[in-house]
């Protein structure tokens, strides 16, 4: 219990030190911070032993609410799933710190930064550590504000405002859905305590399996389950609130490592693992987050292959990998969405950190046009850079090479059509993956004299965490090793997971493929990164200046504007809101309310004018006045009777 609370109260304090200390401390504030997360992982680490010898447990905190039949208490559940998450957290969090000592060094808000950056691993905590829905959803929107002030943290450029004002926005559309979930949970359930709903549906479930009809019908768990999706689909980026997530790139590079790619953007996944059950007792919604988890996964991916912004590419790669988790979801694979959840967040957080070092070396440089030729100038990010290709390309024996082969797999046995457009999706990671590669450090020097004579590999504070983010990128696959090259009963990560409430209660699909076909499936896999690997990379090294900066025509056109989504967002729905704005505005505001308000104030200051030169403080004035009233009042009485 004592765990619990350092670990919940250790980044708050953090946050809280940092921001009444802002600028008086400097580039300490970078340690404290740190430390403060540090502090949170050790705890994450000993929780996760107390789980694996006890089991779950409660840490009850207080009553917040207590409505008739409904408890609304703070409590802390600590199981498999969370305790997984806390370490994913507290471990990525803890090396973003560290490299954001150095890379915010010059910054005059650096207390400012590791402020917010600590507020949000505390949201994040609590996000996942939450017993119920309600803390759920205040760790859910506190994770939404540090993302808002974390994007436009340079709010002196308009830009990034914006950013920021639109990530904040699209999460809300997103969050509405969610609350409306909960909503429906009180109405039908009586409750929003997690092991309470999950029992409930783990009895439906059954029911239904033996034959017998449900407790609930099942268009309510459908209504259920597709407003809780909806609220991931916009923490989450999913089509059609994904476009927030490309703009945020407008932070500083350690915010789109730890929120945008690592943290922040997974939530949505933990709130359809944590609910499994639920959503199994809805087929309509599972077939849902499948189509919605496809078609994100591919046009990410297809609009990643036309950025030239390097953060921006591996923005859409996460869009794209985040689409390929819920895939996973949409067929019932739960632990495969998790374990690529977890590798995703060792290459993507490498990859995004890697880009951050270049364009620290690059003097602010994002455009991978105007690179190149970097392997020799900055060896060390080059390397682990190319790592964290491997992995996310699913190079054999990476980390991401397990995770992804997991799921396709898993797909395959669903439907051989569902695995062909993951298969596709991955294809084309590849190439854009290779693209960025090749273009950022291979052949010559695109750039500037200055921008190459400034070149110099990153302090040790950002090239550790590459290091170390490195090394588990390359063995993360350990995790959850296929039965087929000694996983078996090591399917730890698999074993792990499949403890928790909402996964215990959803009867086990026994369907595996044969080695042979796993064996097929893998190199497939293999040949495919081998060949478009290397077509990409020696396509990509011998291009020359003119044709990387030849105007595109055609699709490419239209993947390098995004396939246009943004535009028609803009007139669908931002110009008829600014129409309506500005007629309430001009017309309304000018024309109706502003005359009645005005008018009065100034009837109201005609009065008072007018009251003035009668009360003008003369006591003979005011006789008169009275005298005058007798007589008008003795008349008036006189006349009437």
């Amino acid at each position: 219990m004592i765990l619990a609370k350092i670990l919940i109260l250790s980044p708050i304090i953090g946050f809280l030190i940092n921001l009444i200390g802002g600028k008086k401390l400097g580039k300490v504030s970078g340690i404290i911070g740190t430390a403060a997360v540090f502090i949170s992982f050790i705890c994450a680490l000993l929780m996760y032993r107390k789980v694996v010898s006890t089991g779950a447990y409660d840490v009850p905190l207080f009553t917040w609410m207590h409505i008739s039949t409904i408890h609304i208490g703070f409590n802390l559940w600590v199981d498999e799933l969370s305790t997984w998450m806390m370490l994913i957290i507290t471990g990525i969090g803890t090396l973003i710190h560290i490299y954001s000592i150095g890379y915010m060094s010059h910054d005059k808000g650096i207390g400012r930064f590791f402020a917010y950056l600590n507020l949000f691993i505390f949201s994040m905590l609590m996000l996942v550590l939450g017993g119920n829905f309600i803390m759920l959803f205040i760790g859910w929107e506190g994770v939404g504000l540090c993302s808002y002030l974390l994007i436009g943290f340079w709010f002196k450029n308009v830009d990034y405002g914006h950013a920021a004002r639109k990530a904040f926005i699209m999460n809300r559309i997103g969050d509405l859905g969610l609350l409306l979930g909960i909503f429906l949970c009180i109405q039908t359930f009586g409750t929003i305590n997690f092991n309470e709903i999950n029992s409930i549906a783990a009895e439906d479930l059954a029911l239904k399996a033996s034959g017998q009809l449900g407790l609930f019908q099942p268009y309510i768990y459908t209504a259920i389950t597709l407003c809780l999706f909806i609220g991931a689909m916009g923490k989450s980026a999913q089509l059609p609130l994904y476009t927030w997530l490309p703009d945020a790139m407008a932070g500083p590079t350690p915010v789109s490592a730890l929120i945008h790619a690592a943290t922040m953007v997974t939530a949505g996944i933990y709130l359809v693992v944590r609910n499994a059950a639920l959503f199994e007792l809805a087929p309509f919604t599972l077939d849902f987050i499948l189509v919605i988890g496809m078609a994100t996964s591919i046009l990410g991916a297809l609009i990643g292959l036309f950025q030239n912004d390097i953060k921006k590419v591996l923005a859409y790669s996460t869009v794209s990998q985040l689409g390929l988790m819920f895939v996973a979801l949409g067929v019932g694979a739960y632990t495969s969405a998790m374990f690529h959840l977890t590798t995703h967040a060792f290459f993507k957080a490498l990859l995004f950190l890697g880009a951050g070092s270049v364009i620290h070396a690059m003097s602010g440089e994002q455009n991978i046009l105007s690179m190149g030729g970097l392997k020799n100038k900055i060896k060390l990010t080059h390397l682990t850079f190319a790592i964290g290709t491997l992995a996310i390309i699913g190079a054999p024996l990476m980390s991401g090479f397990f995770s992804k082969d997991e799921i396709l797999e898993k797909l395959y046995n669903h439907s051989l059509i569902i695995w062909g457009f993951a298969l596709a999706s991955a294809a084309i990671t590849i190439i854009y993956m290779v693209r960025v590669y090749t273009l950022t450090f291979s052949g010559k020097f695109r750039g500037t004299k200055e921008q190459e004579d400034h070149l110099h590999e990153s302090p040790s504070s950002m090239t550790l965490p590459l290091i170390i983010l490195a090394i588990l990128s390359i063995f993360g696959g350990v995790l959850n090793l296929p039965h087929l090259i000694g996983g078996g009963s090591s399917q730890k990560m698999g074993l792990w997971l499949s403890k928790i409430n909402s996964l215990k209660a959803i009867p086990a699909h026994v369907s595996h493929l044969s080695h042979s076909m796993e064996i097929m499936l893998m190199l497939i896999a293999t040949v495919l990164v081998v060949i478009l690997g290397s077509l990409s990379y020696f396509k990509y090294n011998k291009q020359t200046d003119a044709e990387l900066n030849q105007p595109r025509l055609g699709f490419s056109l239209w993947g390098e504007h995004k396939f246009y989504v943004d535009e028609l967002y803009h007139n669908l729905f931002v110009k008829p809101l600014e129409a309506l704005a500005d007629f309430f505005f001009y017309y309304i505001e000018h024309c109706f309310i502003q005359p009645i308000t005005f008018g009065s104030s100034r009837i109201a200051y005609s009065v008072g004018q007018l009251l003035r030169i009668i009360q003008n403080g003369n006591i003979e004035y005011y006789l008169v006045y009275l005298s005058i009233g007798a007589v008008l009042v003795l008349s008036l009485s006189m006349f009437v009777f």
